[in-house]
């Protein structure tokens, strides 16, 4: 346990975090890819150069010293990436190596104000967050390794069927290489992929949402191509699933981890609110609470720019039609003319606070994922209806960030 003068320390640096923590934080990892080039292996790389993976951990530290009288507080934030560390391969081996770069870092960016009692304040707090998320992950490395049709590190699985479900998503069905069986899921998880791309010196591991409802004998991802925009090279693992990968090849494949999920017994009315791919997550949710209660009450709009890059139309149309509890709508922000006339059509443009107003219920559960736009525009207007924020649910894809 902390004493309460490290404590008092560890608050008095609060400010300082404010203003120097993502430079703490950039300084951190490129000490860490300096010293330890094997991290190159779980970190991704492109939320590197966008300045996501330096932005939320700046954010969990800044949380960790606000928090530091009742570090208890953080818990979820730790079970959530937690979640994140399972699947990319975190182990307990890996704390002290990031400890010694983050302190490196932190002395080298405060310079003076680094005095030897603050780096051992936080060297003390940094061994109790890190014994926290040791525990935390575990527990899940021990749970997904014993449950019936779990295991350890990355599995082999064979694609047995890709399908193309829009202009820029592809869906992968996969199998275990040894005939053996898979692990359920909770609606809402993820796979974590690692891939060796021919010409790249390090391994890749991406995150990946599992799109169809669990209990079944195969899993299914459904991965958006990133193009290259906005300056933004394009996604090295998507296109090379997307170019490469065919039925019949091999894919490495860790257990389904997440904390995104829904409980299918709730008794709530359910509102799903998607943009673009992020629907996939919310997909694996609507098929299995309606499966487990097919008379339950569920609306779910739909964001796309248009019906060409609108994945599983059909399918999602073929559940309204089945379930005359679910009400499906759609929005797209430019729509083709024949998309103006799909029987699920809303409006054209985005999905505004009207549109909500007109069609969902007040005292709903609330199901949120997409662009980080996306999802402060509906987490937005759902306060504005006065939804309270504990029906209120959002899931990033990458690092966990913010919506301020």
């Amino acid at each position: 346990m902390l004493s309460q003068a490290t404590k008092d320390i560890i608050t008095s640096t609060v400010p300082v975090l404010e203003i120097y923590g993502e430079r703490i934080t950039t300084r951190f990892y490129e000490r860490l890819f300096q010293n330890e080039p094997s991290m190159l292996d779980i970190f991704n790389q492109t939320n590197q150069r966008k300045g996501q993976q330096q932005t939320a951990l700046a954010q969990a530290v800044y949380a960790a010293a606000l928090h530091i009288e009742h570090i208890e507080d953080i818990l979820p934030v730790v079970k959530q990436i937690g979640h994140k560390h399972r699947g990319l391969g975190v182990t307990p081996e890996h704390y002290p190596i990031i400890g010694e770069n983050l302190l490196g870092a932190m002395k080298e960016v405060l310079g003076d104000g680094a005095t030897d009692e603050i780096i051992g304040a936080w060297a003390q707090a940094y061994g109790v967050i890190a014994d926290a998320f040791i525990g935390v992950e575990q527990d899940m490395y021990a749970q997904v390794a014993t449950q019936t049709g779990g295991w350890e590190g990355f599995r082999p699985f064979i694609v047995v069927k890709k399908v193309q479900e829009s202009d820029v998503i592809t869906s992968f069905y996969i199998e275990p290489e040894d005939g053996g069986t898979v692990a359920v899921y909770e609606p809402g998880q993820y796979l974590t992929l690692k891939i060796d791309i021919p010409g790249l010196a390090h391994t890749q591991r991406r995150q990946y949402s599992l799109s169809d409802e669990p209990g079944k004998p195969y899993y299914r991802i459904s991965v958006k191509r990133e193009d290259a925009h906005d300056g933004w090279p394009e996604g090295i693992v998507s296109t090379y699933l997307h170019h490469h990968v065919q039925v019949g090849d091999t894919l490495h494949v860790a257990a389904p981890a997440g904390d995104f999920t829904l409980d299918v017994t709730t008794h709530h009315p359910i509102v799903f609110l998607s943009g673009g791919v992020g629907m996939t997550p919310l997909l694996s949710m609507v098929h299995s609470l309606l499966t487990y209660d097919p008379q339950h009450e569920v609306t779910y709009v739909h964001a796309a720019i248009h019906g060409g890059v609108h994945a599983f139309q059909t399918e999602m149309e073929e559940l309204a039609i089945a379930h005359p509890s679910l009400q499906y709508y759609i929005v797209y922000e430019k729509p083709h003319e024949e998309d103006k006339q799909r029987a699920h059509f809303a409006q054209a443009g985005y999905i505004d606070l009207a549109l909500l107003d007109a069609r969902v219920p007040r005292d709903a559960e609330f199901y949120v994922c997409g662009p980080k736009p996306f999802m402060k525009s509906m987490v937005t207007s759902l306060q504005q209806l006065n939804v309270s924020s504990d029906h209120i649910h959002y899931e990033f894809f990458g690092p966990q960030g913010s919506l301020e």
